[in-house]
């Protein structure tokens, strides 16, 4: 019998694309389905494949009983074909060698193999499980295998829904800080504004001052012009009188009259000139407006009062200098008291190795002191002079800036966390951990910006505001106060000062 494959292409729907249910045969000759042409019929009344007129009524076609028949034994035939192939996909495979079902699975080299192969030379000394057997272990590999993807993709999931919440508190926090900087520029705008308007008033005022000034300045020049060239009028009309009777008649007439209107002006009248001028505004606007807006700007620069315990470091009288005033030598008091030598070795800080004696006053040691009265030399201090500011800092966000000017050495910051400048190389140090920066500039000032909330120290080339480090301080204890660390210098020159605007 022939497949179905060779004519089941002429027994198909051209419609719903199956083989025939119940055709039916057009008067062009074309077959359909009666349900797929009844359908087409009451929309389009014509052959779906030539486009011929066919009758309104589909119902009056009459089955192709050959088509029908045809049709039915095509699906009897694929009925039987996928009957076949299912069975054969069940079928267990022959071993290719012996042509023996494949009951045995080798755990060695993970194939399937059948009873005569166990036994082979090939599979010597392998490890042998029934099919049945050997899946179970397969299937607990692979749901362990699915559990760790099942994990991994709850754990993936996870991480993407924290990277898009972190995405949107991102959002949140650009525009948190959009509105932070738009109000804080419609701050600046506003004074601004309100500067610009108040000195323009003033200038507007002085303006109109001044041409009120110059405008009845200008009014009595006007009047004095009219009454003179009247008279010059007068003057001219008996010039040009030719008859010399008349002319003296006229002149005697008009001589006394002349000579009593008229005065000179010229000389009584002078022009006025209002310079207008601004002051410092003229010329200095920006900086006068950036000094004024340093009024009013929140949060202010510190103003840092500084303190030191060494003996070492001098303070000014203001408390906003300081640099090093090393000392080599001391001198003792001739006849030293117990009183001053105790005092003596405290601030030079010798070693207690002198024990206990029985009068200080009879304590000789000769690589330290001579004779009373002669100037000894101190030991050793370090080499560095601390300082710190009386201005204490436990929340919140504070900045300052320090004038290092050309200083060598350098330590800016608060306790346990500063940056340092060692001969143009700079590093930080967090609670002795030191890192290397590839900063290199030398800048004169250093800003310093401290926020509590956040724990984070930051550091600026106060020069041109650019960033130079920021350190994450997680274990400062409040309260804070300014660092200061500085290289003894003789002379020092050179001191460093907090900025004050």
């Amino acid at each position: 019998m022939a497949t179905s494959g060779l004519y089941s292409e002429h027994l198909t729907c051209s419609i719903c694309l199956s083989i025939f249910t119940d055709p039916v045969t057009l008067i062009c000759g074309h077959s359909f389905c009666r349900r797929c042409i009844v359908n087409g019929v009451n929309k389009l009344h014509r052959c779906p494949q030539c486009r011929t007129a066919i009758p309104a009524e589909g119902t009056c076609l009459q089955t192709s009983h050959i088509l029908k028949g045809l049709a039915e034994k095509a699906k009897e035939e694929e009925k039987m074909m996928q009957t076949r192939a299912h069975k054969k996909a069940e079928v267990t495979e022959l071993c290719p060698e012996h042509e023996e079902r494949l009951k045995l699975f080798c755990v060695t080299d993970q194939q399937f193999i059948c009873t005569i192969c166990c036994n082979g030379a090939k599979h010597k000394g392998h490890k042998f499980t029934p099919v049945k057997e050997a899946a179970a272990p397969l299937r607990k590999k692979l749901e362990k295998f699915g559990q760790h993807i099942a994990d991994d993709v709850n754990a993936t999931e996870s991480l993407a829904n924290t990277q898009m919440q972190v995405m949107a508190n991102t959002v949140d926090k650009a525009q948190h800080l959009r509105t932070q900087v738009s109000k804080q520029f419609k701050e600046m705008h506003q004074f601004l504004k309100k500067r610009e308007n108040e000195i323009k008033n003033d200038l507007k005022h002085k303006e109109e001052n001044a041409l009120e000034e110059m405008g009845s300045t200008l009014n009595t020049m006007e009047i004095a012009l009219s009454e003179s060239r009247v008279l010059e009028a007068m003057v001219s009309s008996v010039l040009d009188i030719t008859d010399s009777e008349r002319f003296i008649k006229s002149w005697t007439e008009n001589n006394d009259t002349l000579e009593h209107l008229f005065r000179p002006r010229a000389k009584e009248l002078q022009v006025v000139n209002a310079s207008l001028s601004l002051g410092p505004y003229g010329s200095h606007l920006q900086f006068f407006m950036w000094k004024e807006m340093l009024q009013v700007i929140q949060p202010r620069a510190e103003l840092l009062s500084l303190k030191t315990n060494s003996m070492y470091i001098t303070i000014s009288d203001d408390r906003r200098s300081l640099m090093s005033t090393p000392k080599s030598t001391t001198t003792l008091p001739n006849p030293i008291s117990d009183y001053d030598l105790i005092k003596w070795l405290g601030q030079t800080k010798t070693p207690s190795s002198f024990g206990t004696p029985r009068g200080l006053g009879q304590i000789m040691n000769p690589p330290l002191f001579g004779s009373f009265g002669q100037t000894m030399t101190p030991p050793l201090h370090s080499s560095t002079n601390h300082a710190s500011s009386v201005n204490e800092f436990s929340s919140g966000q504070y900045y300052w800036e320090i004038d290092v000017g050309h200083r060598d050495y350098w330590e800016l910051g608060i306790k346990d966390h500063f940056l340092k400048c060692d001969d143009r190389k700079y590093s930080t140090s967090s609670l002795d951990v030191i890192t290397e920066l590839s900063f290199t500039g030398r800048p004169r000032k250093i800003g310093i910006y401290l926020d509590c909330s956040s724990n984070k120290l930051t550091f600026y080339n106060a020069d041109n505001m650019s960033h130079i480090y920021t350190l994450s301080c997680r274990m400062m204890s409040s309260p804070l106060s300014a660092h200061f660390n500085i290289r003894h210098r003789t002379p020092d020159p050179n001191p460093m000062t907090v900025c004050y605007y």
